[in-house]
């Protein structure tokens, strides 16, 4: 590998990283559980902890009459909206049948002990990302 090459792609590598934001460790959010991380716009996100101790991001509504999905509990892959006992999926926020509707999911990734989201989703309109990852389903963001 070349001089130029090896500097691309240090530049890339820094690229990429900058596009991520840490937002909490893996020690915050407990097993079975969630833990909620404000965007800038006062509206939080949820990171919960699967039964498959992965994580995952969602915001922190239901599609249903906006409950704080992070009070909900956490069994296999899906959570139980506090409120009305709706479940949603964690993998990509739909409410599971006879329910229909969808919350936004966001990007993560963990690198070690570190838990990053994207830094782009963090800024973005709730619409905007309703859009991108409800497709056309019912969504939280309007409770």
């Amino acid at each position: 590998m070349s001089a130029a090459d090896f500097a691309a792609d240090l530049a890339s590598a820094a690229h990429a990283d900058a596009a991520w934001t840490q937002v909490c460790t893996l020690a915050d959010i407990p097993a079975l559980g969630a833990r909620r991380v404000r965007r800038p716009d006062g509206v939080d996100i949820a990171l919960f902890r699967a039964e498959s101790d992965r994580i995952y991001a969602l915001l922190d509504r239901c599609p249903h009459k906006g409950g704080p999905l992070s009070q909900g509990i956490v069994f296999g892959e899906s959570v139980a909206c506090p409120l009305h006992n709706w479940t949603i999926r964690l993998g990509d926020g739909r409410a599971q049948a006879p329910d229909d509707g969808c919350t936004p999911a966001f990007a993560v990734k963990v690198e070690g002990e570190q838990v990053y989201l994207r830094r782009d989703q963090l800024h973005a309109p709730i619409a905007a990302m309703a859009a991108s990852t409800c497709h056309g389903a019912a969504c939280g963001s309007a409770a």
